[in-house]
């Protein structure tokens, strides 16, 4: 007899402190992967120093093969956690690593770049950067990424006889995700680029990204650990960092370390109300521009200063 295809998906909400045990139950109920989201739509992007923020409620969600006898796994729930309201379903076999393009299309940022799903048709006149992400943050539809790869083609288009700034430099994308930076900037004409990211899964999105787009060769993957010894004795001429304020705030000396003197920088990811504090907390090492907001997202933009 055939196996039913498909998958069987059991979720329910949960107070907090019971999230731990309900894991543990699906899981050896048979969960093929457990998931945790916040049941209150009460995001959690940066807590304050010192704070450990939690959420107050979870929906935990099981998923199961197929074949998997629902009434068992809600009897064994039951069983444990019976105040929980445990909900089933039954989810069509899909491709689930290629549902995020439904809602992806091909899309244009600044003169030059388009960044598109493979298998679509790219805007004509355009340096075309083919992206699937994978589970790596970056596909140009969130503000902050917009905003840092508008950044870059601009950096791309000289002026009158002067180059363009991207020509031959050398980049370093900090927090690079899907490697969406670091392969656009050379795409524009950077000559290689360093990408950083603490995430092993972002290191192996970035690769795969980099090799599908033929720039692989140009393209270094890094830990923040291993980045000084990848730099040698170079400095970098333009860097870019997409992660959050709190974060940024304290790479500064290390951005400011490893990018050349009247290099550029680009900082994103930072929310409506952080950017003072941000800008403040550069000026001992970089003369930043006027900040460039989008929705509720800041980017900040500027040069390494040249004595400090």
């Amino acid at each position: 007899m055939q196996a039913p295809s498909g998958w069987l998906q059991v979720s329910a909400d949960v107070a907090c402190e019971s999230a731990a045990p309900a894991e543990q139950l699906l899981l050896a109920a048979g969960a093929l992967s457990v998931t945790l989201q916040d049941a209150a739509d009460d995001p959690v992007l940066e807590p304050a120093p010192g704070e450990t923020p939690l959420w107050s409620s979870l929906t935990i969600t099981g998923l199961f093969g197929g074949d998997t006898d629902p009434l068992a796994v809600l009897a064994a729930l039951h069983d444990r956690i019976p105040d929980a309201e445990w909900r089933i379903a039954m989810l069509p076999e899909r491709a689930w690593e290629r549902e995020w393009l439904r809602g992806f299309r091909p899309r244009r940022f600044g003169k030059r770049l388009a960044v598109v799903p493979g298998g679509m048709e790219a805007p004509a006149g355009t340096v075309v950067l083919k992206l699937d992400p994978g589970l790596a943050f970056g596909t140009g539809t969130h503000p902050t990424t917009a905003l840092c790869l508008e950044w870059l083609d601009g950096l791309s288009i000289g002026g009158g006889e002067e180059s363009a700034p991207l020509d031959g430099a050398l980049v370093l994308d900090y927090g690079c995700g899907s490697g969406i930076l670091a392969i656009a900037a050379v795409l524009l004409g950077a000559a290689e680029a360093i990408a950083v990211d603490l995430d092993p899964q972002a290191l192996l999105a970035t690769r795969a990204n980099a090799a599908s787009n033929d720039v692989a060769a140009r393209i270094v993957c890094c830990t923040p650990e291993q980045l000084l010894s990848v730099l040698g004795e170079r400095k970098a001429d333009i860097l870019v960092a997409n992660i959050l304020a709190g974060p940024l705030r304290q790479l500064l000396p290390d951005f400011a370390t490893t990018l050349a003197p009247g290099g550029r920088i680009a900082l994103s990811g930072i929310l409506v109300g952080q950017e003072t504090a941000l800008s403040g907390a550069a000026q001992p090492w970089f003369r930043l521009d006027r900040p460039v907001v989008r929705d509720d997202w800041v980017r900040l933009s500027g040069r390494r200063s040249t004595a400090s």
